[in-house]
């Protein structure tokens, strides 16, 4: 049996939406006539395919794409996206170049194993001792990570992130005396070149007491990676934009002025 369609209440057999015209405001006057144009005009977008068309880049497949767009242009913040991405990945590379030397137990570079040598006459011996090739491998790691930290928050233009890229640079600096003792040295921009052989002949302890302990220099700078991630993330949550009632906010949160409507 076919069903006759066009006895439906409401049912919209021209599929043109115009059964949407039912629900025009009722009201008189200047109000009555405004909120008719707002009515006519959402008509409009829906019939000519307009307001599909925005629904379906909102909330389909490239929905990330245009977001990244809209972060993009309305941040408040002075640096890109890209740059205070790149900035919090080097400061969490930092701090986990310094927490590995701030390990402590069986995870330690510090913990003494059995080395063995060979003298001029061919005699070999075998004692405990700092392995310094691990110790020199971790600081070196940590050395390169702190320089590609600088690098990357000096180009911020953004106050918070660079007044905490020139309180490690200012600390570092104090410990300058003690890192040298031990081979590792600062140039003119504050960044830091670990030599090898100076290293390695240098006395472990003192280079266990820069790397390990509460207060230590690794701890401080682990600290304060931190803090330039922390500088950095807010920064990028910065924007203006509009809520969904028109109004002018600082906030920006993808999704909630379009959801807000359904």
């Amino acid at each position: 049996m076919k069903m006759d369609m066009t006895a439906l209440t409401g049912y919209n057999t021209r599929k043109d939406y115009s059964m949407l015209l039912n629900n025009l405001p009722s009201r008189s006057g200047a109000a009555g006539a405004a909120a008719n144009l707002n009515f006519l005009s959402d008509y409009a977008s829906i019939k000519n395919g307009s307001y599909g068309k925005l629904m379906s880049a909102y909330y389909g497949p490239d929905r990330d794409r245009v977001s990244g767009i809209a972060n993009n242009s309305l941040s408040t913040s002075r640096d890109s996206s890209r740059q205070l991405r790149d900035i919090q990945n080097n400061a969490e590379a930092l701090k986990k170049s310094a927490d590995s030397l701030l390990s402590t137990g069986s995870q330690s570079v510090f913990n003494e194993t059995n080395i063995t040598a060979t003298d001029d006459k061919g005699v070999t011996t075998t004692s405990r001792g700092f392995d310094t090739n691990a110790i020199f491998k971790a600081v070196s790691t940590f050395a390169n990570d702190y320089n590609n930290l600088l690098d990357k928050g000096r180009e911020s233009n953004a106050s918070g992130i660079a007044s905490r890229v020139n309180s490690l640079t200012s600390m570092t600096s104090l410990n300058r005396n003690l890192l040298g003792q031990v081979g590792i040295r600062l140039d003119g921009d504050g960044k830091m070149s670990v030599d090898e052989e100076a290293f390695k002949k240098a006395n472990m302890s003192t280079v266990q007491s820069l790397f390990q302990g509460t207060g230590s220099y690794a701890f401080q700078v682990s600290a304060q990676a931190s803090l330039i991630d922390f500088t950095a993330a807010n920064e990028a949550a910065r924007s203006n934009t509009y809520n969904a009632s028109g109004s002018f906010t600082n906030n920006f949160s993808s999704g909630n002025i379009f959801g807000s409507f359904f």
